[in-house]
């Protein structure tokens, strides 16, 4: 486990209508080689989603719900990388909530204004937890390896 501080650099990308987060993030961060990112904030809408929900285990890994909205996004927080581990949480017309695991689906409504840290002295990888079931963050300090 990697502690201390980290320089952290600052990305900001705004997704339009249609636009799917989840690849669209994913995207932006192999195309910037970025080791170690993360969800600052996002404030935006979805027409849809597809999300795995808390109760999922090693037994039962595929309680996913498929929503048809709009959406407010309420929040979305996480890790990045090739294996992104994204938590979102949604408002509905009423102000009813929802939240679970991102497995994609995240169809931009109106916007998806997205700010994204780095951790430039860190790098993201995942392996997998025999305990979970889920491949599950391992987190590396670059100057550990130099």
């Amino acid at each position: 486990m990697a502690s201390g501080p980290s320089a952290l650099s600052i990305h900001a990308l705004r997704l339009g209508p249609g636009q799917e987060i989840l690849s669209s993030l994913v995207s932006f961060v192999e195309e910037r080689r970025m080791k170690a990112p993360f969800i600052l904030t996002c404030v935006g809408s979805v027409t849809k989603a597809t999300l795995r929900l808390a109760n999922a285990s090693i037994r039962n890994s595929n309680e996913v719900i498929h929503l048809e909205g709009p959406f407010e996004i309420v929040s979305l927080v996480g890790t990045l990388n090739k294996e992104a581990h994204l938590h979102i949480c949604l408002a509905d017309r009423t102000g009813a909530t929802v939240g679970g695991h991102v497995l994609g689906d995240l169809q931009v409504f109106t916007t998806a204004e997205i700010i994204l840290g780095e951790a430039a002295d860190l790098q993201f990888s995942r392996e997998m937890d025999d305990r979970t079931g889920f491949p599950e963050l391992v987190v590396t300090s670059c100057t550990d390896r130099a």
